[in-house]
């Protein structure tokens, strides 16, 4: 199945939402992210900064890991 740029970016956005409103991230929620960040395609920067603004909150522990 083929998704658009606007999709992926939609479910980014929520995705990134969900995170910092709960305080939490899966490890599925982690995929996402690396694999998006990894990609590059149609990233920009304020969503680069937003990825990397989660992998820092979970280094320094104020975001919580689970399952």
């Amino acid at each position: 199945m083929l998704t658009t740029a606007p999709a992926n970016q939609m479910q980014l956005e929520s995705v990134l939402e969900r995170i910092f409103a709960i305080r939490r991230i899966t490890r599925r929620d982690q995929q996402l992210l690396m694999s998006t960040l990894l990609s590059k395609d149609g990233l920009n920067e304020q969503e680069s900064r937003q990825i990397s603004k989660v992998f820092d909150a979970v280094q320094r522990g104020l975001l919580k890991v689970v399952d």
